[in-house]
């Protein structure tokens, strides 16, 4: 998505939702800069998050996500978008 993004992450036991979100947006904020030349902020300070409690839940926001750029119209189909074969997809 041009404007924002969703990530649908499992946490380990010792891993803070705060602490993942700020390491990802940090890595993917160096190399965006990196890319566009750019320096500064790339992300918003606050995300919002959901938790996902079920299985079924799970495979209806991979599926959400995965149609995203769908919906966007970004691509034409869903097999056109690079990340469509998420690993939470059955």
């Amino acid at each position: 998505m041009p404007d924002h993004v969703h990530w649908l992450l499992q946490l380990g036991i010792d891993d803070a939702l705060d602490t993942v979100v700020n390491r990802l947006k940090s890595a993917t904020a160096r190399k965006a800069n990196v890319a566009l030349g750019r320096q500064g902020p790339l992300w918003e300070v606050a995300y919002h998050d959901r938790a996902i409690r079920s299985d079924q839940a799970i495979t209806d926001v991979a599926r959400y996500i995965v149609a995203n750029p769908l919906r966007a119209g970004l691509v034409t189909r869903i097999g056109d978008y690079p990340y469509w074969n998420a690993i939470w997809l059955p």
